[in-house]
């Protein structure tokens, strides 16, 4: 469904206000998602992945420069079928709340997000409430975002993100700041849908919860995605783990009694302080 090769990012900044000079934000990153699976991009803060997720959107600042392929079903994604796709085939789950409109109701911002992916107003109110329901949120479709719990406010975004039915779905930290039970339903969402037959793409730190929905993992780091690997290949010490970047986030994991390898080993990248 969705094909990245070797796309490279480059920001410009300034550090004399008279010179310009360009950051590497992702350096030949390749990745690519199947319908009906979730793909988790784990790195830690800083590592590019809401960078590229801004990028297959279509959302990166002007000045960026962009090379490599970006293929959705098939055609090219270029600035203009992104613009056309995005909020219809191509979704975002943002990752801060302040997404929402804090001056409208729950039922509101759903039914506008249908309205912008194509459905007229009755057809509209009538998928916010499907969505909401499905959600468990008929009760909170008359809230306005404060008087959301914080796994509610994320269950409203992701409702937004699937009311022009979008095949594709990227969701940005959707678990920050949530308690187990709210983080477990905003994951347990998010895999419903893929099930469904579309691609979630999630991004996040916590490798930990991000395998309990998992199909793949891509592991990120300084911009560079170190490998991908099935999901299951994250068991014991990490043997079937190519990189020891990835084996070292993975064993110092708190269930694997938070140890890491050894820093600077050869032909490894450093472990995990």
């Amino acid at each position: 469904m969705l094909n990245i090769d070797r796309l490279t990012l480059q920001l410009p900044h300034y550090p004399r206000w008279w010179r310009r000079e360009w950051a590497t934000c992702i350096e030949s990153l390749s990745l690519h998602l199947q319908p009906g699976e979730v793909h988790a991009v784990v790195g830690a803060s800083g590592a590019g992945k809401s960078l590229l997720a801004y990028a297959i959107m279509g959302l990166l600042p002007q000045a960026a420069r962009v090379e490599g392929a970006l293929q959705f079903q098939g055609e090219d994604l270029t600035p203009d079928r992104q613009r056309q796709l995005r909020g219809h085939q191509l979704a975002l789950i943002p990752q801060s709340l302040s997404a929402l409109d804090p001056l409208a109701r729950s039922h509101h911002q759903v039914c506008w997000a249908a309205q912008r992916a194509g459905f007229n107003r009755p057809a509209a109110r009538q998928r916010a409430t499907e969505l909401l329901s499905g959600y468990r949120l008929s009760h909170a479709a008359s809230h306005y975002p404060h008087e959301l719990s914080g796994g509610m406010a994320r269950r409203v975004l992701i409702a937004m993100a699937q009311a022009g039915n979008a095949h594709l779905i990227i969701a940005d930290e959707p678990s920050v700041g949530l308690d187990p039970k709210q983080r477990d339903r905003v994951l347990a969402a998010l895999k419903a849908i893929a099930l469904e037959g579309k691609a979630v793409m999630l991004i996040t730190h916590d490798l930990r919860h991000a395998l309990s929905i998992a199909d793949k993992v891509t592991v990120m780091h300084q911009g560079q995605a170190l490998e991908t690997a099935p999901a299951h290949a994250f068991q014991g010490q990490g043997a079937q783990l190519a990189s020891g970047y990835a084996r070292a986030l993975w064993q110092a994991l708190p269930d694997n009694g938070f140890t890491t390898l050894p820093l600077n080993t050869p032909h490894q990248e450093p472990a995990l302080a």
